[in-house]
């Protein structure tokens, strides 16, 4: 897997939107993601962004949240790391389904599931020193073509 683009930006919600831009732009020119599977990247991308923000703002630090973005054959990978005091995603509270009417009653802590809906896969590592999350994005690949290029 080679690393591409790797962006940092201050702990501010305002600049969010450059993190989606940047992994949003990768997503189509260098790894060819069509289009309704890069809204739902950008989506994660904000979601888990915010969140990074959110753990500077409790752990009271001016380091930035780094986006990194890389791709294989296969697979797209975006990771955002934070600085803060880190968490375990395991123990999230579970939330009804969306058809339940108990559902409105959750303002916040959809961003991790709406993360794992809308990506192929995704990874949380925490620490005492801040989380990263590791979101993959998949692509067929024609083998048959792989073949040809061999030759």
């Amino acid at each position: 897997m080679n690393e591409l683009v790797e962006l940092e930006i201050p702990a501010r919600a305002e600049f969010v939107a450059i993190a989606r831009l940047v992994v949003s732009s990768f997503a189509s020119t260098s790894f060819g993601l069509p289009d309704d599977r890069i809204d739902d990247l950008k989506i994660a991308v904000s979601e888990a962004c915010t969140n990074a923000i959110e753990a500077h703002g409790v752990a009271d630090t001016e380091e930035r949240v780094l986006v990194r973005c890389s791709e294989s054959r296969d697979h797209m990978e975006v990771t955002v790391e934070d600085r803060g005091p880190g968490f375990d995603p395991g123990i999230l509270p579970e939330h009804p389904p969306v058809t339940d009417p108990d559902r409105l009653k959750f303002e916040r802590g959809l961003g991790i599931p709406l993360i794992r809906s809308l990506v192929d896969d995704v990874e949380f590592s925490s620490s005492d020193d801040g989380t990263a999350v590791r979101i993959i994005m998949r692509r067929e690949v024609d083998e048959d073509l792989l073949d040809d290029d061999e030759e």
